[in-house]
């Protein structure tokens, strides 16, 4: 007989109470996202909850099509398309949301499915105060088809990672990590939709853990 894992066990790393998250003044949040923006949206459920002392100033989107601008807009939130087909770089691109970012006040930036790589324009204007949500137990398994390519390779645990953004793709360092289990008839669609849920739930902490400096 063999026993079927169970489909939500998960493992967050590090166990970090919520009572030890708690900052002195709202963080003030920017979220770029391309495409669902169902992690702007746990952001902004845990802020409503309580869970994370933070104001959400702006959401920036660069797919015209993205449902993350319909999200925003549910939640009253500021939502600004730069869509990367206008401008002629990466630098450019980086150089404007640098200048939507400060005009709307933001200190910590959130890149919650956001499908572009950025450059040091970027990074050198928030030095630290980016992180990034990827479908992966980062070192493996980067770039954009991390959920396909943990299936193709047979691992059995798979899932999420929040880390700190620097230059190279999916790299920085590590603020928090929940593992996933593969299931044998998991198909990209099963698996990405339970790495979600983890998603979800580590994100707001991993920003509360960055901007307490607890990792």
């Amino acid at each position: 007989m063999t026993l079927r894992p169970d489909s939500t066990l998960s493992l967050v790393s590090p166990d970090i109470s919520a009572d030890t998250l708690g900052t002195q003044s709202p963080l003030k949040l920017g979220i770029l996202a391309s495409r669902n923006g169902s992690n702007f949206e746990a952001v902004a459920q845990a802020i409503k909850d309580g869970q994370l002392n933070a104001q959400i100033q702006v959401l920036i989107y660069n797919n015209p099509d993205a449902y993350a601008a319909v999200r925003a807009a549910n939640w009253g939130v500021p939502a600004v398309l730069l869509n990367h087909r206008d401008y002629k770089s990466r630098e450019e691109l980086d150089g404007q949301i640098v200048q939507t970012l400060r005009q709307y006040d933001v200190e910590w930036v959130v890149m919650a499915g956001w499908m572009r790589l950025v450059t040091s324009v970027f990074i050198d204007a928030f030095p630290d105060k980016i992180i990034n949500i990827h479908p992966s137990l980062l070192p493996s398994f980067k770039g954009g088809r991390a959920v396909e390519e943990a299936l193709a390779s047979g691992v059995k645990i798979t899932g999420c990672t929040v880390h700190l953004v620097c230059l190279e793709m999916d790299s920085g360092p590590i603020l928090m990590q929940a593992a996933v289990p593969v299931l044998p008839d998991d198909t990209p669609e099963t698996l990405h939709a339970r790495i979600q849920v983890q998603e979800h739930r580590i994100l707001p902490q991993a920003i509360a853990i960055l901007a307490t400096a607890i990792f």
